[in-house]
């Protein structure tokens, strides 16, 4: 890794740390505020589906603290302990955007198809990828075709970051949306759950500028040593 990547990963580092900091403050301080309806998280994302006439997603709860997700492949919304029964602002803002998601799949939302797509890819190329640009970095001078692979592999990742942010968004959108309309927060809770998804948000922001940088730092390594040739 040459100096220049290193320093800007630190620094992409440093502000993810931030990010992730603020964004769990939020989170454990919405979990002090509860909904005014008394939903549980597995509750609110009970009412989410079946308002969305949405009837084939399973509710789980899953391990780990933060690590709620939705997954298409077998079409469940698991929850971790905190949001799965939680009755509180941040647990049913959580619990609605996972359940965003589903939306999503339910609709056909595009860019969450796309992203499912490159998933088997990315799982793959993921694996290998910072072993074929360390690789390309020794063999610059010799043979810069192997750095190549390695950009074209990091690209991948690259892409889904960036594609990763829409489905992200759009699922917050759509969590709000359907918390405005439903009588579970009053507009100070409501207010308090868009800012916790915000920073959610945030963090995927910050991966994909990252991911962009650093791509652009590699590339022009490589025209670096192709214009030497």
């Amino acid at each position: 890794m040459t100096p220049g990547i290193m320093f800007l990963s630190l620094v992409f580092v440093g502000i993810s740390l931030l990010v992730s900091f603020v964004l769990k403050s939020k989170f454990r301080a919405y979990s002090e505020i509860p909904t005014s309806s008394g939903l549980t998280g597995r509750q609110v994302a009970e009412k989410m589906l079946k308002d969305n006439q949405i009837y084939n997603v399973q509710i789980r709860e899953a391990e780990g603290f933060l690590s709620d997700h939705y997954n298409p492949a077998d079409k469940t919304v698991n929850l971790s302990p905190e949001v799965y029964n939680g009755a509180n602002v941040a647990a049913a803002a959580v619990a609605a955007h996972e359940c965003g998601h589903a939306v999503q799949h339910a609709a056909a939302y595009p860019w969450l198809g796309l992203r499912s797509r490159l998933v088997p890819i990315v799982q793959v190329s993921s694996n290998i990828v910072s072993w074929v640009l360390l690789a390309g970095i020794f063999l610059i001078n010799t043979f810069p075709q192997l750095l190549l692979g390695g950009i074209i592999l990091f690209g991948i990742t690259t892409a889904f970051s960036l594609i990763t942010l829409p489905v992200e968004f759009d699922a917050s959108r759509r969590a709000l949306a359907w918390l405005d309309n439903t009588t579970i927060m009053r507009r100070e809770e409501h207010d308090k759950a868009k800012n916790a998804l915000w920073w959610a948000a945030m963090t995927y922001v910050v991966a994909a500028l990252a991911s962009v940088a650093t791509l652009v730092q590699y590339i022009l390594i490589y025209m670096g040593a192709r214009n030497r040739d």
